[in-house]
Protein backbone atom coordinates (compact mmCIF):
# COMPACT_ATOMS: atom_id res chain seq x y z
CA UNK A 1 0.00 0.00 0.00
CA UNK A 2 1.26 3.44 -0.76
CA UNK A 3 1.33 6.40 1.69
CA UNK A 4 2.32 9.89 -0.27
CA UNK A 5 5.79 9.15 -1.82
CA UNK A 6 6.53 6.09 0.90
CA UNK A 7 5.73 2.59 0.21
CA UNK A 8 4.17 0.98 3.56
CA UNK A 9 4.82 -2.99 3.46
CA UNK A 10 1.65 -4.69 4.51
CA UNK A 11 3.56 -7.05 7.02
CA UNK A 12 7.10 -5.29 8.56
CA UNK A 13 8.13 -7.92 10.90
CA UNK A 14 8.19 -10.06 7.35
CA UNK A 15 11.22 -7.24 6.29
CA UNK A 16 12.83 -8.04 10.07
CA UNK A 17 12.92 -11.89 9.84
CA UNK A 18 16.09 -11.95 7.57
CA UNK A 19 17.78 -8.73 9.44
CA UNK A 20 17.16 -11.24 12.66
CA UNK A 21 18.45 -14.41 11.62
CA UNK A 22 21.66 -12.77 10.59
CA UNK A 23 21.97 -11.08 14.24
CA UNK A 24 21.63 -14.47 15.23
CA UNK A 25 23.98 -15.85 13.32
CA UNK A 26 26.81 -13.13 14.31
CA UNK A 27 25.72 -13.41 17.66
CA UNK A 28 26.87 -17.29 17.54
CA UNK A 29 29.58 -16.40 16.17
CA UNK A 30 30.74 -13.77 18.35
CA UNK A 31 30.03 -15.97 21.43
CA UNK A 32 31.98 -19.27 19.80
CA UNK A 33 35.13 -16.20 19.09
CA UNK A 34 35.19 -15.66 22.62
CA UNK A 35 35.37 -19.58 23.32
CA UNK A 36 38.01 -20.44 21.02
CA UNK A 37 39.87 -17.42 22.97
CA UNK A 38 39.40 -18.12 26.28
CA UNK A 39 40.22 -21.58 25.03
CA UNK A 40 43.58 -20.61 23.79
CA UNK A 41 44.22 -18.37 27.09
CA UNK A 42 43.35 -21.35 28.71
CA UNK A 43 46.33 -23.75 27.15
CA UNK A 44 48.83 -20.72 27.54
CA UNK A 45 48.40 -20.65 30.92
CA UNK A 46 49.03 -24.10 31.56
CA UNK A 47 52.24 -24.08 29.35
CA UNK A 48 53.56 -21.48 31.59
CA UNK A 49 51.90 -23.70 34.53
CA UNK A 50 49.63 -21.19 35.70
CA UNK A 51 46.93 -23.73 36.81
CA UNK A 52 44.74 -21.68 38.51
CA UNK A 53 44.52 -18.91 35.64
CA UNK A 54 44.08 -22.01 33.23
CA UNK A 55 41.31 -23.84 35.22
CA UNK A 56 39.56 -19.78 35.34
CA UNK A 57 39.67 -19.67 31.50
CA UNK A 58 38.42 -23.21 30.81
CA UNK A 59 35.25 -22.34 33.03
CA UNK A 60 34.63 -18.90 30.73
CA UNK A 61 35.63 -20.91 27.72
CA UNK A 62 32.43 -23.26 28.79
CA UNK A 63 30.13 -20.09 29.89
CA UNK A 64 30.73 -18.79 26.37
CA UNK A 65 29.83 -21.62 24.63
CA UNK A 66 26.83 -22.96 26.48
CA UNK A 67 23.82 -21.58 24.06
CA UNK A 68 26.53 -21.97 21.07
CA UNK A 69 28.43 -25.59 21.49
CA UNK A 70 26.51 -27.22 24.45
CA UNK A 71 29.41 -30.40 23.82
CA UNK A 72 31.95 -28.34 23.92
CA UNK A 73 31.35 -26.28 26.62
CA UNK A 74 31.21 -29.73 28.55
CA UNK A 75 34.74 -30.34 27.27
CA UNK A 76 35.82 -27.12 28.80
CA UNK A 77 34.36 -27.30 32.26
CA UNK A 78 36.03 -31.10 32.25
CA UNK A 79 39.46 -29.68 31.71
CA UNK A 80 38.65 -27.31 34.57
CA UNK A 81 37.65 -29.70 36.98
CA UNK A 82 40.37 -31.73 36.23
CA UNK A 83 42.91 -28.96 37.38
CA UNK A 84 40.69 -28.32 40.36
CA UNK A 85 40.28 -31.45 41.42
CA UNK A 86 44.25 -31.79 41.18
CA UNK A 87 44.65 -28.54 43.30
CA UNK A 88 42.62 -30.28 45.64
CA UNK A 89 39.89 -27.62 44.78
CA UNK A 90 37.12 -30.18 45.23
CA UNK A 91 34.12 -27.74 46.18
CA UNK A 92 34.73 -25.56 43.49
CA UNK A 93 34.75 -28.91 41.29
CA UNK A 94 31.68 -29.62 42.55
CA UNK A 95 29.86 -26.67 41.09
CA UNK A 96 31.29 -27.21 37.82
CA UNK A 97 29.92 -30.71 37.71
CA UNK A 98 26.51 -29.10 38.86
CA UNK A 99 26.66 -26.88 35.66
CA UNK A 100 27.49 -29.28 33.37
CA UNK A 101 24.65 -31.63 34.74
CA UNK A 102 22.29 -28.61 33.84
CA UNK A 103 23.71 -28.80 30.42
CA UNK A 104 22.67 -32.36 30.03
CA UNK A 105 19.28 -31.51 31.39
CA UNK A 106 18.40 -28.31 29.43
CA UNK A 107 20.26 -28.27 25.82
CA UNK A 108 21.17 -31.95 25.47
CA UNK A 109 18.79 -33.69 27.14
CA UNK A 110 20.79 -36.75 28.57
CA UNK A 111 19.46 -37.56 31.51
CA UNK A 112 21.62 -40.58 31.97
CA UNK A 113 24.85 -38.08 32.22
CA UNK A 114 23.53 -35.33 34.13
CA UNK A 115 22.75 -37.93 37.29
CA UNK A 116 26.60 -39.20 37.29
CA UNK A 117 27.41 -35.60 37.21
CA UNK A 118 24.88 -34.58 40.02
CA UNK A 119 26.09 -37.98 41.77
CA UNK A 120 30.20 -36.50 41.38
CA UNK A 121 29.34 -33.32 42.34
CA UNK A 122 26.98 -34.96 45.88
CA UNK A 123 30.29 -36.78 46.44
CA UNK A 124 32.79 -33.73 46.57
CA UNK A 125 30.68 -31.88 48.49
CA UNK A 126 30.26 -34.99 51.10
CA UNK A 127 33.95 -35.33 51.23
CA UNK A 128 34.10 -31.08 51.65
CA UNK A 129 31.41 -32.05 54.95
CA UNK A 130 28.88 -29.39 52.83
CA UNK A 131 26.24 -31.94 53.50
CA UNK A 132 23.31 -29.72 52.76
CA UNK A 133 24.94 -28.80 49.01
CA UNK A 134 25.43 -32.67 48.74
CA UNK A 135 21.31 -33.51 49.24
CA UNK A 136 20.44 -30.87 47.15
CA UNK A 137 22.38 -32.91 44.34
CA UNK A 138 21.11 -36.19 45.59
CA UNK A 139 17.25 -35.10 45.41
CA UNK A 140 18.31 -34.42 41.81
CA UNK A 141 19.21 -37.85 41.61
CA UNK A 142 16.51 -39.32 43.17
CA UNK A 143 13.92 -37.46 41.46
CA UNK A 144 15.62 -38.39 37.97
CA UNK A 145 15.92 -42.00 38.67
CA UNK A 146 12.01 -42.42 39.66
CA UNK A 147 11.50 -40.96 36.46
CA UNK A 148 13.58 -43.08 34.86
CA UNK A 149 11.79 -46.28 36.56
CA UNK A 150 15.17 -46.84 39.00
CA UNK A 151 12.96 -47.22 41.76
CA UNK A 152 15.34 -48.80 44.20
CA UNK A 153 18.09 -46.01 43.69
CA UNK A 154 15.77 -43.24 44.12
CA UNK A 155 13.88 -44.96 47.38
CA UNK A 156 17.78 -45.61 48.86
CA UNK A 157 18.27 -41.78 48.04
CA UNK A 158 15.26 -40.39 49.47
CA UNK A 159 15.64 -42.09 52.84
CA UNK A 160 19.49 -41.27 53.07
CA UNK A 161 18.61 -37.48 52.49
CA UNK A 162 15.22 -37.86 55.18
CA UNK A 163 17.12 -39.12 58.27
CA UNK A 164 20.07 -36.43 57.44
CA UNK A 165 17.54 -33.73 57.49
CA UNK A 166 15.31 -35.40 60.15
CA UNK A 167 17.37 -34.27 63.14
CA UNK A 168 18.66 -30.87 62.01
CA UNK A 169 15.60 -28.16 63.34
CA UNK A 170 15.84 -25.98 60.42
CA UNK A 171 15.19 -29.00 58.05
CA UNK A 172 13.03 -31.58 59.81
CA UNK A 173 9.81 -30.07 57.94
CA UNK A 174 11.47 -31.86 55.02
CA UNK A 175 12.08 -35.19 56.23
CA UNK A 176 8.48 -35.60 55.37
CA UNK A 177 8.64 -34.79 52.07
CA UNK A 178 10.95 -37.14 51.41
CA UNK A 179 9.65 -39.95 53.43
CA UNK A 180 6.47 -39.34 51.12
CA UNK A 181 8.51 -39.68 47.47
CA UNK A 182 10.36 -43.00 49.07
CA UNK A 183 6.81 -44.58 49.88
CA UNK A 184 5.47 -43.70 46.60
CA UNK A 185 8.51 -45.18 45.15
CA UNK A 186 7.69 -48.28 47.34
CA UNK A 187 4.14 -47.89 46.10
CA UNK A 188 5.10 -48.29 42.36
CA UNK A 189 7.33 -51.18 43.19
CA UNK A 190 5.06 -53.29 45.58
CA UNK A 191 1.93 -52.66 47.91
CA UNK A 192 3.44 -54.66 50.75
CA UNK A 193 6.90 -52.91 50.66
CA UNK A 194 4.90 -49.58 50.76
CA UNK A 195 3.11 -50.44 54.13
CA UNK A 196 6.63 -51.77 55.91
CA UNK A 197 8.33 -48.73 54.69
CA UNK A 198 5.74 -46.84 55.66
CA UNK A 199 5.96 -48.12 59.48
CA UNK A 200 9.46 -48.02 59.42
CA UNK A 201 9.43 -44.38 58.83
CA UNK A 202 6.65 -43.57 61.35
CA UNK A 203 9.09 -45.11 64.09
CA UNK A 204 12.01 -43.71 62.34
CA UNK A 205 10.02 -39.61 62.21
CA UNK A 206 7.05 -39.66 64.41
CA UNK A 207 6.25 -36.53 63.28
CA UNK A 208 5.67 -38.01 59.70
CA UNK A 209 2.59 -40.04 61.60
CA UNK A 210 0.51 -36.37 61.91
CA UNK A 211 1.13 -35.47 57.74
CA UNK A 212 -0.92 -35.04 55.21
CA UNK A 213 1.11 -36.75 53.02
CA UNK A 214 0.50 -39.86 55.54
CA UNK A 215 -2.71 -40.05 55.18
CA UNK A 216 -3.06 -39.66 51.60
CA UNK A 217 -0.82 -42.57 51.60
CA UNK A 218 -3.59 -44.62 54.22
CA UNK A 219 -6.09 -43.77 51.88
CA UNK A 220 -4.43 -44.78 48.56
CA UNK A 221 -3.15 -48.16 49.72
CA UNK A 222 -6.64 -48.39 51.20
CA UNK A 223 -8.09 -47.28 47.47
CA UNK A 224 -5.69 -49.62 45.67
CA UNK A 225 -6.32 -53.10 48.12
CA UNK A 226 -9.90 -52.51 47.07
CA UNK A 227 -9.16 -51.86 43.29
CA UNK A 228 -11.37 -48.88 43.64
CA UNK A 229 -10.13 -46.07 41.20
CA UNK A 230 -12.71 -43.82 42.31
CA UNK A 231 -11.69 -43.73 45.72
CA UNK A 232 -7.97 -43.20 44.76
CA UNK A 233 -8.99 -40.29 42.85
CA UNK A 234 -10.48 -38.64 45.16
CA UNK A 235 -8.37 -39.03 47.85
CA UNK A 236 -5.55 -37.00 45.60
CA UNK A 237 -7.91 -34.81 44.61
CA UNK A 238 -8.44 -33.67 48.16
CA UNK A 239 -4.57 -33.43 48.55
CA UNK A 240 -4.35 -31.42 45.41
CA UNK A 241 -6.80 -28.75 47.02
CA UNK A 242 -4.97 -28.20 49.57
CA UNK A 243 -1.03 -28.93 48.08
CA UNK A 244 -1.11 -28.67 44.36
CA UNK A 245 1.00 -31.89 43.01
CA UNK A 246 4.01 -31.33 41.08
CA UNK A 247 4.29 -33.00 37.78
CA UNK A 248 6.54 -35.57 39.67
CA UNK A 249 4.18 -36.25 42.38
CA UNK A 250 1.49 -36.62 39.44
CA UNK A 251 3.50 -38.62 37.03
CA UNK A 252 3.96 -41.40 40.34
CA UNK A 253 0.92 -41.38 41.20
CA UNK A 254 -0.78 -41.92 38.02
CA UNK A 255 1.93 -45.01 37.69
CA UNK A 256 0.22 -46.27 40.93
CA UNK A 257 -2.97 -45.63 39.83
CA UNK A 258 -2.09 -47.43 36.67
CA UNK A 259 -2.17 -50.86 38.45
CA UNK A 260 -5.38 -50.86 39.70
CA UNK A 261 -8.08 -53.17 37.22
CA UNK A 262 -10.00 -51.82 34.71
CA UNK A 263 -7.97 -47.96 35.16
CA UNK A 264 -8.17 -45.39 33.02
CA UNK A 265 -5.05 -44.26 33.88
CA UNK A 266 -5.67 -40.35 34.70
CA UNK A 267 -6.63 -38.86 37.65
CA UNK A 268 -9.38 -36.73 36.75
Amino acid sequence: AKSGRFIVPRSPSLLLYPICCVCACVRMRVIVAAGNAFCQAARLHMTLQNKLDSATSFVDAGNAYKKADPQEAINCLNQAIDIYTDMGRFTIAAKHHITIAEIYESELVDIEKGIAHYEQAADYYKGEESNSSANKCLLKVGHYSAQLEQYPKAIEIYEQVAMSTMDNPLLKYNAKEYFFKASLCHFIVDELNAKLAIEKYEEMFPAFSDSRELKLLKKLLEAHEEQNSEAFTEAVKEFDSVSRLDQWLTTMLLRIKKTIQGDAGDLK
